[in-house]
């Protein structure tokens, strides 16, 4: 088994945070493409068919780990930046919306995480980004990730980001925890993960909640998120103007009325 390789970190900024990595000579970093932000002079780019791991042999496993990959929402490629200087060196990347990026040290969960789609934002070289799939059909059909989320594997450091503020629960042996599907960031590989519909025809209707929840249980950690990007997403979409980029009735009385009412100072 390859050994990951021991890079050191630096998490920066509150609402829309950065990961700054400090990598030694010829220590190495992997990283969804798109995600940089800065980096110094003796780091050098290479982009990569593959999960990032280095196990695959010949182009056929590179290119069906890397055709993996794009089920759970990613690109075919990621980006490799090693320091080839000889001092230590920094690399950055960033957030791709306000919420936090949380450190994964994956010896201390048995070498593996399961996290949903698109959470992936860096690691050590050496960590495996690859597809967990669902084995129960109700949780591939309802569980708001599918059959297929993402799985990191290895022994080093690995870096995910999630929407909001980030909340950790210890789940003791059959203790269960009810979340909503799109709120669930990640959980260690000993948590059973299984979905259940909500209880009586009022809740599931009119409770704004949907029909289904998460439901995990015991032994292991779970991580949640308060602002799921599709959540997010939905309220941008709603807040956009209407009818070719001007509010209904703007210009008359009645679309000034509206701003006020809207909080909208500019009649």
């Amino acid at each position: 088994m390859t050994k990951n390789h021991e890079i050191d970190f630096k998490i920066i900024g509150e609402e829309l945070q950065c990961v700054e990595i400090e990598l030694d000579p010829q220590e190495a970093v992997v990283a969804e493409a798109g995600s940089l932000m800065y980096m110094d002079d003796t780091i050098e780019m290479k982009t990569i068919f593959g999960d990032g791991s280095d196990k695959e042999s010949g182009i056929l496993g590179k290119f069906l780990s890397a055709g993996k990959r794009v089920l759970t929402g990613e690109s075919l490629f990621l980006t490799t930046y090693t320091n080839q200087g000889y001092g230590k060196r920094q690399v950055t990347f960033a957030a791709p919306y306000p919420g936090k990026v949380v450190p994964f040290n994956l010896t201390h969960y048995d070498g593996k995480i399961i996290c949903q789609k698109s959470a992936f934002l860096c690691a050590a070289k050496g960590v495996a980004v690859g597809i967990e799939f669902q084995k129960r059909i109700g949780v591939g059909l309802f569980g708001g990730e599918g059959f297929i989320m993402q799985k990191l594997e290895g022994d080093g450091l690995a870096f995910v980001h999630a929407g909001g503020t980030i909340i950790t629960r210890e789940l003791g042996p059959g203790d269960v925890l009810r979340v909503d599907t799109g709120c669930l960031v990640a959980f260690t590989q000993s948590v059973d993960y299984n979905i259940e519909m909500v209880r009586g025809i009022r809740n599931a209707f009119f409770g704004g909640e949907g029909l289904f929840l998460a439901t995990l249980r015991g032994p292991g950690r779970v991580w949640i998120q308060s602002m799921p990007f599709s959540r997010l997403a939905d309220k941008i979409i709603s807040a956009a103007p209407k009818m070719g980029g001007k509010r209904r009735g703007e210009g008359s009385i009645l679309g000034g009325l509206g701003g006020l009412l809207d909080g909208d100072n500019r009649l």
